[in-house]
Parts: structure tokens; C-alpha cells; sequence
């Protein structure tokens, strides 16, 4: 029974480990793909933003779809998905058709991640159990973000940027064939098979608007009136979304789950959390290429070992700490890492990019800092609610974090755009970085006081 349920925590981990993966990977490659297609660094970096915008939009529905149609069902599909378009992606000849495939691959990977996080959260029921097996895989998805450039690095120097998204196929069809056999269908709720789909379908329409908006700030001056109205769009449709939450008899989303502290804590510190850790790959990557002048390859291999400690963290580390600490205490653990790996990085600045202190600062984020954030918010996420709200929480989360990362990095790019720099990543960008971690501290902070004192009493 041991051995199974081992096994089917490393089905999910592996699966949300190649969806992680995809996030960072493509950013060492962009420049391959701008020699192949002769485009522009805006127009690439359309990839990116089509990934994280439709894999964020339509995690509300993977989770809410896993909780009515099954874990296993909802699984095996956004796998089957995320595996063709990854190869569709890599056999593309035009940059028309990758950007399509791209945008579908975060389509598979919005189903992937609820139902993964679901199937773990319900194979491991004892708390302490499920603490560890939750641990083992949000630190598959800290090491899938944090090895993507040193992969995508690699593959794209040595055989070519096809290659970043064609790994994904054979790894997804061992773990699909895995996952058919070992994973248990689990029961679905006959209470209700509906689905609110047009709240659905009003959300991401909302998402995209706010992301575009953002996106485009930078051309303000040029289309003031597309910026503008996409923004407000956005927002305009968002506040439909709420009404009708509040109206209809199945929503998408229950508004009681935010009357837990925990849930609207954990969904602020992961969106933080997006616009931190998606912004610093961005930034690493420039700063390691234009500012210091090493390869793409170089500078994948000068990260492979973050991703190394990172499972280590994991391995050795996170039971001892997880053990010990409440999610918020280890949040703010983790967070300090994030901070301090800020500083360092913004102190560099200032002796010529020493690379010591560049590798130092990097270790602190995706080599430690990251596995303890992950693992903190994601176990205080479902700490207060119920097992068949596990999907629709899991979801919530990973929305947050990826529509911080896609909002964070325009507003990112506006800023650089407002306040040029002599190097690629410029003094304002890591202070942003260490702003982002100082307010995350400082809300986990809060909290650890708060159940503190709320045990102190109780006792």
C-alpha cells in the first residue's frame, strides 16, 4: 500500500515537474527562435506570455472540473494535451503555429497541476503524511522552475530549441501509461455535475484583458485607447465574474472559502510569490548573458546546481523544518532567503557583477528560498478547508501565482522602459525583487503572530 501511494506521489510530482519546467525553459532559447522565425524580442516573448496567461486563466476550471469529473479523468486529459502540443510545439516550422501550440500547452498544464495537487492531497490524508508528500511535490515544481534555464540552456546550445519542448513527450507518455495502471479512480460527487462555464469563460476572458493591458504599457503612448479599454475591460468583466458568483446556484468558485484567513493569505503571498520568482528567472537570465557575456549553455550550467540543492533542501531539510515550524514560520523562513538572495543579487550591481556573489544570490532564491515558499503556501492553502475543495484551492493558488508573475513581469519591463539602465537588469528591477520579498515577510510575519498568540490563549 506504502509502495502504491509512493508511487503515485511521483505520477504527480513528475507530471507538475514538466509543466514547472515549461515556464522557465523557452527563456534561454528566445534568441534561437528570433534567429530561426526573424522576429523581434516582443514578439517572442509572446510565448511566454501566452503560456502563463492561459495557463492561469483556465486553472479555475481544471480545478473545479477535477473535483466534479474525477482527479484520474481530468489528469490523464491535461496530460495527453500538454504531451501533443509540446510535440506540435516542436515540430512547428512557423512561428504562427508554435505560438498557437505554445498557448495550448498551458491549456494542458492548467489541467495537470489542480488535479495533481488534488490526487496528492487525497492519497495522503494524516497530516503529518501529507505535509511530506506535499513537500516532495512542490519541490518537483520549485526544481521544474528552477532547472529550466539550465536545460533549456543546454538543449538549445547543443541541439536546438525544438528540443525544449519535444523532452516533454516521452516523459509525459511514460507517466501517462504509469499513471492509467497505479492511480485509483477515484469517486466523483453526484450532488452536482454542472459546471458554471460562463463564469468561467467570463474569468479567463477577464484575466487576459488585465494581462494584455499590462503587458502593453509600454506602448501606452502609441494605443492609450487599446491599453486602456483592455484593462478596463478586464476588470469590467472580473466584476461580472463576482456578481454572478454571488448569484447562481453552482458557481465556479464558493465566495465562503475566502472567509478563511489562511486561503486569502496563501492566495496574496503565492501572487507576491509569481511576480518575485517568474520575474527573477527573466532577470538571471539577462544578467548572466547581456551583463556578464556567458552562453546560453554557461549559463544553464552555472544554475544546474541550484536545482541540485533545491531537491537536496527537499530531501534532507524540509521534513526537519516542516516538523517544527507552522506554514507561516516556514514562509517566512523561506522568504527571507528570497530576500536575501535579492540583496545580493542588487549588491553586485555595484562591484561589476562579481560572479560568486551572482551564484550566491541565485542559490538563495531557486536553491533554497523557493522550496520553502512553495511548500509553506501550498500547505496553508488547504490547511482550513475541506477535502472536496482541495482542486478548486489548489487552482486558486496557482492562479495567483501565475497572474502575479504575468502582471509583475509588464509592470517589470514598464518601469525598465520608464528608467533605463546601462546594464540589462538595472538597479530597479532588483529592488523590486526585494520589495516584493520584504512585503511577503512582513504579511507572514503578521500571521505567525496572530496564531501565536491565538495558541498562547487557547493553552
Amino acid at each position: 500500500m506504502q509502495l502504491r501511494k509512493n508511487l503515485i506521489l511521483i505520477i504527480a510530482s513528475v507530471a507538475t515537474f514538466v509543466e514547472a519546467l515549461d515556464i522557465a525553459i523557452i527563456n534561454l532559447t528566445i534568441p534561437s527562435i528570433q534567429e530561426q522565425f526573424h522576429i523581434g524580442v516582443e514578439q517572442a516573448q509572446w510565448l511566454q506570455t501566452l503560456y502563463v496567461l492561459l495557463f492561469g486563466g483556465f486553472l479555475i476550471i481544471g480545478g473545479r472540473t477535477s473535483d466534479q469529473k474525477g482527479r484520474k479523468k481530468v489528469f490523464l486529459w491535461g496530460g495527453l494535451v500538454f504531451m501533443l502540443t509540446s510535440l506540435g510545439a516542436g515540430l512547428s516550422t512557423s512561428f504562427e503555429s508554435l505560438a498557437v501550440f505554445r498557448a495550448l500547452q498551458g491549456l494542458g498544464a492548467a489541467f495537470i497541476m489542480p488535479a495533481s495537487s488534488s490526487i496528492i492531497t487525497n492519497t495522503f490524508r494524516e497530516t503529518q503524511e501529507r505535509n511530506r508528500a506535499i513537500g516532495v511535490f512542490s519541490s518537483f515544481a520549485a526544481i521544474g522552475s528552477g532547472s529550466g534555464l539550465s536545460i533549456g540552456g543546454l538543449l538549445s546550445t547543443y541541439l536546438s530549441w525544438h528540443w525544449v519542448f519535444l523532452i516533454n513527450v516521452p516523459i509525459l507518455a511514460v507517466t501517462l501509461i504509469l499513471a492509467y495502471f497505479y492511480i485509483p479512480k477515484d469517486e466523483v460527487s453526484t450532488r452536482s455535475s454542472r459546471t458554471d462555464t460562463l463564469s468561467a469563460v467570463l474569468l479567463v476572458l477577464g484575466l487576459l484583458g488585465i494581462a494584455y493591458g499590462s503587458h502593453e504599457l509600454t506602448n501606452f503612448e502609441e494605443n492609450p485607447l487599446i491599453v486602456v479599454g483592455a484593462l478596463l475591460g478586464g476588470l469590467a468583466l472580473l466584476g461580472i465574474v463576482i456578481y454572478r458568483l454571488k448569484t447562481v446556484d453552482e458557481p465556479l468558485i464558493r465566495l465562503s472559502l475566502f472567509n478563511h484567513p489562511s486561503v486569502v493569505i496563501s492566495n496574496l503571498v503565492f501572487f507576491i510569490q509569481g511576480a518575485f520568482f517568474i520575474g527573477f528567472l527573466f532577470l538571471i537570465s539577462l544578467m548572466l548573458q547581456s551583463d556578464m557575456g556567458h552562453s546560453a549553455a554557461a549559463a544553464g550550467l552555472m544554475l544546474v546546481p541550484f536545482s541540485v540543492l533545491s531537491a537536496l533542501i527537499a530531501k534532507f531539510v524540509l521534513p526537519f523544518v516542516s516538523s517544527r515550524f507552522n506554514s507561516a514560520q516556514m514562509g517566512v523562513l523561506g522568504w527571507s532567503f528570497m530576500l536575501g538572495g535579492a540583496l545580493v543579487l542588487w549588491s553586485s550591481l555595484y562591484f561589476g557583477h562579481p560572479l560568486p556573489l551572482v551564484l550566491v544570490g541565485a542559490a538563495c532564491i531557486s536553491g533554497i528560498g523557493i522550496t520553502f515558499c512553495f511548500t509553506s503556501m501550498a500547505v496553508l492553502s488547504i490547511r482550513d478547508v475541506d477535502p472536496g475543495n482541495y482542486g478548486v484551492v489548489s487552482s486558486l493558488t496557482s492562479t495567483s501565482y501565475f497572474l502575479g508573475g504575468g502582471i509583475g513581469l509588464s509592470f517589470m519591463t514598464v518601469l525598465n522602459e520608464l528608467l533605463p539602465s546601462e546594464w540589462a537588469v538595472g538597479n530597479l528591477s532588483l529592488s523590486l525583487l526585494a520589495l516584493y520579498a520584504l512585503i511577503s515577510v512582513i504579511i507572514l510575519l503578521y500571521l505567525a503572530r496572530g496564531e501565536r498568540g491565538r495558541t498562547l490563549a487557547s493553552s
